[in-house]
């Protein structure tokens, strides 16, 4: 008995490199696309330097947070009357939170408009 197998006639062949293998480039490596390095884009256009936003209830500790006070709540408070998310008004995370339970409340007893064209005095 031979251990010879009979030849197949299949058109088809496996890309180099044998089964499993990743293209070339490393692991964590991106291929270069518009934009990146060796792009048609051109290099990334980096931000200037912007300062931090810092929580001004955490710097100034004599503010409150109060629903009461539509004044202070209205730095919060777009035009159209959505409230202004902790990326844009630089506030920490738990005074994010007291900030928009005072914006409902203060909606709630109608001292803060709730939609766009509701009137503001």
């Amino acid at each position: 008995m031979s251990d010879e197998r009979p030849a197949t006639t299949s058109s088809y062949q496996r890309p180099a490199g044998g089964p499993g293998q990743r293209p070339a480039g490393g692991p964590g490596q991106r291929p270069a696309g518009p934009g990146g390095p060796g792009g048609s884009g051109g290099p990334r256009k980096r931000r200037p330097f912007q300062r931090r936003k810092v929580c001004r209830f955490c710097a100034e500790k004599n503010l409150v947070i109060d629903y009461k006070e539509p004044r202070t709540l209205r730095f919060f408070i777009t035009e159209r009357g959505k409230i202004v998310p902790r990326r844009i008004s630089g506030n920490c995370a738990a005074h994010q939170r007291h900030i928009t339970e005072a914006i409902k409340r203060a909606r709630n007893i109608a001292l803060l408009p709730i939609a766009a064209n509701h009137a503001v005095n």
